[in-house]
């Protein structure tokens, strides 16, 4: 049985789901502009102003594509609901939404991010041999190394292990509603039902990306960002 959004309040579940999928999209792009700009950085010696010359760019595709993505599923009327949490997504009931909208997307923005990330850690690892060798220390570059090797656990951890509940999610599925649809012509040994347990990783996963990833970069400097961006806003409203 398909779960849809009631008739009485469509507008509020399409809230729900552009709420979760467009900024969970949009995080995930996100992530893989800052593993980019890390490997402009490290492996391509790029400085601040080469690679901020280009934040239009990287602001252009973390909205663009997202927003793209999340009309393409409303213009297939593809939103439904997940029977678990309660919410409004999509792919919950379709697997061909689920793989196409979801689980593709997810795989390609974990793959190209962590990509970028290993070779700017090989970039580092060179440039670290290249100054023992001439004998200056290199306590700063390590504690580098260590964040940025931090973050990555942080982030990449729970986004492979979302990406794995969701091919658990997608493999089982058919026989999960199989089961449910024909209880009673089914031998006991081929009754399949959804370990709820993967389901609640799943959700937990999902909030401590952002938790870990917020709570890393949040500095001084971003501080600095957030009350030299309210500054202007104040002011402009003003003038």
């Amino acid at each position: 049985e398909h779960i849809h959004y009631e008739t009485t309040g469509p507008a509020l579940c399409t809230v729900v789901f552009l709420l979760i999928y467009f900024f969970g999209m949009a995080s995930s792009i996100w992530w893989v502009i800052l593993s980019l700009t890390w490997f402009l950085a490290a492996g391509m010696k790029w400085g601040n102003e080469a690679i901020a010359s280009y934040s239009q760019y990287f602001h252009l595709a973390a909205w663009l594509i997202p927003s793209m993505k999340s009309i393409a599923v409303l213009a297939l009327s593809s939103v439904d609901g997940d029977s678990v949490a309660g919410i409004c997504y999509v792919g919950n009931q379709n697997l061909d939404n689920l793989r196409g909208f979801v689980l593709a997307p997810l795989v390609i923005y974990l793959f190209i991010g962590t990509m970028f990330l290993l070779a700017g850690f090989v970039s580092l690892f060179r440039i670290r041999s290249v100054i023992k060798q001439g004998g200056t220390k290199t306590d700063k570059l390590e504690k580098l190394m260590i964040r940025i090797g931090i973050f990555t656990v942080l982030y990449t951890v729970p986004a492979t292990i979302i990406v794995a509940c969701y091919f658990y999610e997608q493999h089982n599925r058919q026989s999960w509603e199989i089961t449910h649809n024909c209880s009673n012509c089914l031998l006991e040994r081929d009754r399949s039902s959804p370990d709820y347990a993967v389901f609640m990783l799943k959700y937990f996963m999902c909030l401590l990306v952002g938790i870990t990833s917020g709570v890393w970069i949040w500095s001084g400097k971003t501080l600095d960002s957030w009350r030299t961006f309210c500054t202007r806003c104040c002011w402009g409203s003003k003038g």
